[in-house]
């Protein structure tokens, strides 16, 4: 296998030589018959097909179900490397809790004009509901994904933050334990940190945050909008792997006071709900009055301390792209530090100077919609037509605060098993982090998403991505 020189080869250096990462499973590799490994290949698909590991796609003509490509090569990261994303991972979500609790109490972020007012009070995501109000335990962000570029030894870049409702957990779950079904003999051979108490983290790390009228052992459910959304299977997952309730709006109701769930012995009072329901249909009473994923009323228990909502209602303004543009003042401001894990360069296309500048290079650029997520809504510059940078040319000068643009990432690859053997391919990677009043509890490896397409920077699986087992290797 050649890697390009152009980006950083997390598996082989230059000379070609195998990086300390990555030798135990190179050695494990070499061993190996090419037939039997494309026999477990095929075995992987067939597996993730048996366990219903599927996805939705949404498009304007149709929504399909489709299964997410798994590659059966390992993302190995060295320990040292793990414990320096760690510190870096640590320090920002604790910044974007605290930025949380700033936003909708005293706003001192504001005063002091660090970032300006306009970027909340024009977004959809921010729920003056919330104002003045702290949730139990003061945690916004219970779970967060964060996600991070590598373009070199010791440069990662935090792409973006999804403090919202971040998915995704269950893949890394089903890639460890497929990998181990496949090849017991490689994780006797090559120490791996766990990943599999990850579901056992999530109901204690929950269970923490519920609120002080809880009486016993905290009742845990995942609130889901039913089983045409496209995160389902995940939903249903974790709900199982918790031992928590997996409930829709339906299943909920308001009585004395408390949040209900229907039970085979009448309604039963729920202290922790982690939802998966978005904002706007949380609540008929509050937001949207035609919603019927939610259940009405939950937000008056919410704000009475009588219910724990994860994550908190309103935390989607720390997904927002342009609030994205400020973390780095965001974290010296709450933590007195400067950030161990660096943004990506982000242009605000609302400032004149940055708009000028992005439209005078669009063609090296990558713009996202501040809102956007998934994929949609990109132009990658150096692979759009003539035709897109128009578009996206017109979309910028007509609604520039809708857009950020940023330049195009040299992202580092790692192998993926092919018909011809192994071939580099770019990779992100999303870790997991649980947050409680007492503890910040990050999963060693994460969901590490691949472009399977040579070349393609994009590894969304709406467009075409692919998932990978991620290794954070044992000292």
């Amino acid at each position: 296998m050649t890697g390009d020189a152009e980006f950083f080869d997390e598996m082989r250096d230059p000379g070609g030589a195998v990086r300390e990462a990555y030798a135990g499973y190179c050695d494990w590799f070499e061993d190996q018959e090419t037939a039997l490994l494309r026999r477990k290949h095929t075995e992987a698909e067939s597996n993730f097909r048996k366990t219903g590991i599927t996805f939705n796609v949404y498009s304007e003509e149709e929504a399909e179900e489709r299964l997410i490509p798994f590659d059966m090569v390992p993302r190995v990261i060295t320990a040292a490397e793990w414990r320096k994303l760690t510190r870096g991972i640590e320090q920002r979500v604790s910044a974007l809790n605290a930025f949380m609790h700033d936003l909708y109490h005293r706003q001192e972020i504001i005063r002091a004009g660090r970032i300006p007012e306009r970027l909340f009070r024009n977004n959809d995501a921010w729920l003056p509901h919330m104002v003045g109000f702290t949730p139990p335990g003061g945690i916004y962000t219970h779970i967060v994904g964060i996600d991070l570029v590598r373009t070199g030894p010791d440069e990662f870049y935090v792409l973006e933050d999804n403090a919202r409702t971040p998915s995704g957990v269950s893949y890394m779950l089903e890639n460890r334990e497929t990998m181990m079904a496949m090849f017991p003999e490689l994780f006797m051979r090559v120490p791996v940190e766990s990943v599999s108490d990850y579901p056992r983290r999530l109901a204690k790390s929950l269970a923490a945050c519920a609120p002080d009228c809880t009486v016993g052992k905290p009742t845990v459910a995942v609130l889901t909008p039913g089983i045409y959304n496209s995160a389902y299977f995940e939903h249903a997952f974790l709900a199982d792997q918790m031992g928590a309730e997996l409930v829709e709006g339906s299943d909920l109701r308001v009585i004395d006071g408390r949040v209900a769930m229907r039970t085979t012995s009448g309604y039963q009072p729920v202290d922790v709900i982690y939802r998966r329901v978005d904002d706007d249909f949380l609540d008929p009473l509050t937001f949207n009055e035609d919603s019927v994923l939610g259940v009405p009323a939950i937000m008056d228990v919410y704000r009475a301390g009588g219910v724990t909502i994860a994550n908190a209602p309103g935390t989607g303004v720390a997904d927002d792209k342009a609030i994205y543009s400020f973390m780095p003042e965001i974290v010296e401001f709450y933590t007195g530090e400067k950030p161990l894990l660096p943004n990506v360069e982000t242009h605000r296309c609302a400032d004149e100077d940055s708009r000028k500048y992005v439209l005078d290079n669009l063609a090296e650029l990558v713009v996202k919609e501040v809102h956007g997520s998934g994929g949609y809504g990109m132009l990658i510059g150096p692979t759009a037509t003539k035709k897109q940078i128009a578009e996206f040319r017109k979309k910028i000068a007509d609604k520039p605060e809708n857009y950020i643009a940023q330049p195009t990432l040299a992202l580092s690859t790692c192998p993926i098993f092919t018909k011809k053997g192994l071939a580099p391919r770019h990779v992100d990677l999303r870790p997991f982090v649980l947050v409680s009043p007492d503890k910040i509890d990050i999963t060693p490896g994460g969901l590490t998403r691949v472009a399977l397409d040579e070349g393609s920077l994009v590894v969304n699986s709406s467009q075409g991505g692919g998932t990978k087992d991620t290794w954070v290797l044992k000292d």
